[in-house]
């Protein structure tokens, strides 16, 4: 009997432990994401009657205990409209290539290839973008992995077909319908073309780049996927990858990484 309560106090113990380091983890992932914004004040202002309402009840004030407990109650309603977009920006950090790393980093049993190999034919890529670069003409390419991107896909226009460097440049070439957005490769095909892709709001991206370099972190910050960009201005040739951007890459140096990434 003795040594079945004290498993249950064991357990109910590291239940704890647990209970309070998740809260303690999302209120700190919250405040990040709320962190510069009006948001923040109302996030202090939650915390804080939340705090008091705890307290009053600890020291049995029932009439205060009960005003406080209805507005809470009343209140969570008319916060999760308030917060719509930063509980939709949680939702998505929480889904996000690197918000998985970090946990794959952890806990040592999810850290599993879910993934498929995928043969890419980096050299077409690789020799498009140097024909392109040297003529200052804007890429955007995203290679899918395990996110096969359908709702960036269906936004431009389908084509699945085989990578080659003359498709690549005449899909991007300044005076074609398609060259406006951006080509999706996804299993080895050129699977669609003048695809529109979100945007980062990152603070932290220089403010010389345009907005075909954002949309190429956007991307990345969302999904899996890997993004090479050619800049129209200066021809410089980038890579992205779970929202880093390397800049100013020379080719060799993009050859190797796609070769890691897919081959």
């Amino acid at each position: 009997m003795l040594h079945f309560i004290l498993i249950n106090f064991i357990t109910l113990r590291l239940t704890d432990v647990i209970d309070v380091l998740l809260v303690a983890f999302l209120l700190y992932e919250l405040y990040n994401l709320l962190k510069g914004t009006a948001a923040i004040n109302i996030f202090a202002g939650i915390i804080a009657i939340f705090g008091m309402w705890r307290l009053v009840n600890l020291l049995r004030m029932e009439l205060l205990s009960e005003i406080l407990g209805a507005f809470i109650s009343v209140g969570f309603i008319a916060l999760i409209v308030v917060f719509q977009p930063e509980i939709r920006q949680f939702l998505l950090l929480i889904g996000t290539p690197r918000f998985m790393a970090k946990v794959k980093n952890r806990v040592w049993f999810l850290n599993l290839n879910l993934g498929k190999v995928i043969n890419l034919d980096v050299d077409n890529i690789i020799t498009a973008c140097r024909k392109m670069s040297a003529n200052k003409t804007g890429v955007l390419i995203v290679i899918a992995k395990t996110n096969e991107l359908r709702q960036y896909v269906e936004s431009g226009q389908v084509i699945d077909a085989q990578i080659s460097d003359e498709l690549l440049m005449n899909i991007f070439f300044k005076n074609s319908p398609l060259h406006d957005g951006a080509v999706i490769i996804l299993n080895n095909k050129i699977k669609s073309a003048r695809c529109i892709l979100p945007v980062s709001s990152n603070k932290k991206i220089s403010v010389a780049l345009g907005l075909r370099h954002r949309a190429a972190v956007g991307v990345t910050e969302r999904t899996d996927a890997i993004a090479v960009v050619v800049s129209e201005e200066t021809g410089e040739v980038a890579y992205v990858k779970k929202g880093v951007i390397i800049q100013n890459a020379n080719l060799s140096q993009v050859k190797n990484f796609l070769d890691k990434e897919f081959n």
